[in-house]
């Protein structure tokens, strides 16, 4: 993969920090998270006209149909500017798992919605207790004639508080005993959606399907591909977010070094400091490493090797946590007594990067895949 921008990359990056810097600044992301429940419909249609959501939908369905490369360059800026909005778990997670499972009449029906930022989707695949392990669904799909009865407990829906829809998994019974994909609308009969705000400023939500009814033509993917439909949509979602938390970085050392430029003590700016300045080189040390290791994310979406593609997904996911971990918490050191208020964007950054490790399996969950496959690998 080339790590330098094309042009047109480039320009796509410069138009997406110009929006940011215009329209997503620190007070207005402020007055959002607060009042508009981190999702603001204006801000989504701004950004589903400069492309940002049809971006790898196909061109045949309204989109652009660009690669991993490209979705790089996005969520890059997006993390810069900290954007809450639900581009990953809908124009990412969503998008890959339509366009590549979907059926025919799925794809005509969705892929243009999610493009133009009409339908959000949310991907609700985790339960208490399956500690990020999609194959461990116990939530229940049973045939009810023409259809499927749905019943089960759905947690931390990641900007579950913004969906319309929601991708369920859920197991078929015995024999067929298949983990299966369903479009459920929010207000499904028999859906209970728990709302929460998270720690990074956004909302989540728990599900609670009683009785949920959908028709034969919610199911997404064909017999014996559901776990492989989830898996894909969400080694999309992972390499996003590796992109994204790199642009979070990159914007939190920025933000600190003009702190340290700024702020004096003993009559000296403390950027002077031998110390802190060897904080800072390790800090750019570690975004460094995680920009590489989102590079090789975005390089494992085009891998058709399946052990291969997962070992660099999870290789990717452990070093960007590790390093925004770090980076954040370093962040927050150098700010001093600052670092802990509410009145510096410092905050904000430091608790989307802590979320980076939970989000999609956390360092333990990669680290076990990782041995998994490095394990049945050939000698």
């Amino acid at each position: 993969m080339d790590f330098h921008y094309s042009e047109e990359q480039q320009m796509l990056a410069d138009s997406l920090r110009r929006f940011v810097e215009a329209e997503y600044p620190f007070a207005r992301r402020r007055e959002i998270a607060r009042h508009g429940g981190a999702f603001d419909r204006g801000i989504w249609a701004a950004l589903a006209e400069m492309g940002v959501l049809g971006l790898t939908v196909p061109a045949d369905f309204g989109g652009f149909g660009e690669g991993p490369a490209s979705q790089l360059v996005v969520h890059r800026e997006l993390g810069r500017g900290l954007v809450s909005e639900p581009v990953i778990p809908s124009a990412v997670v969503g998008t890959a798992l339509l366009g590549k499972h979907g059926s025919a009449a799925q794809q005509a029906a969705w892929l243009p919605a999610l493009a133009s930022g009409e339908r959000v989707l949310a991907l609700a695949y985790l339960e208490p207790g399956t500690r990020y392990r999609p194959e461990a669904a116990q939530a229940t799909a049973v045939h009810n004639g023409d259809g499927y009865r749905l019943d089960g407990v759905k947690s931390l829906v990641w900007h579950g508080d913004a969906a319309d829809t929601y991708l369920v998994s859920a197991r078929l019974p015995a024999p067929e005993g298949d983990l299966a994909l369903f479009l459920v609308p929010r207000d499904a009969e028999g859906l209970h959606v728990t709302s929460y705000p998270t720690m990074d400023g956004l909302r989540g939500a728990d599900l609670r399907l009683q009785g949920v009814t959908v028709p034969a033509s919610a199911r997404v993917g064909c017999a014996d591909a559901g776990l492989a439909a989830l898996e894909h949509g969400l080694d999309h979602g992972i390499a996003a977010q590796c992109a994204a938390a790199v642009g979070a970085m990159e914007r939190l050392i920025e933000l600190t070094g003009e702190y340290l430029r700024t702020r004096r003590q003993f009559g000296t700016p403390l950027a002077t400091f031998q110390a802190l300045q060897h904080r800072m080189a390790e800090m750019l040390v570690h975004k460094e490493l995680a920009l590489s290791m989102a590079y090789v994310a975005a390089r494992a979406l085009d891998e058709t090797d399946a052990a291969a593609r997962r070992r660099m997904l999870a290789g990717a996911k452990v070093v960007v946590a590790r390093a925004a971990r770090f980076v954040g918490q370093q962040a927050v050191q150098l700010h001093g007594g600052m670092g802990m208020t509410d009145e510096l964007e410092v905050g904000d950054y430091f608790k989307q990067l802590a979320m980076v490790d939970v989000l999609f399996g956390d360092t333990d969950f990669h680290m076990e895949r990782y041995g998994e496959v490095m394990a049945g690998a050939p000698d």
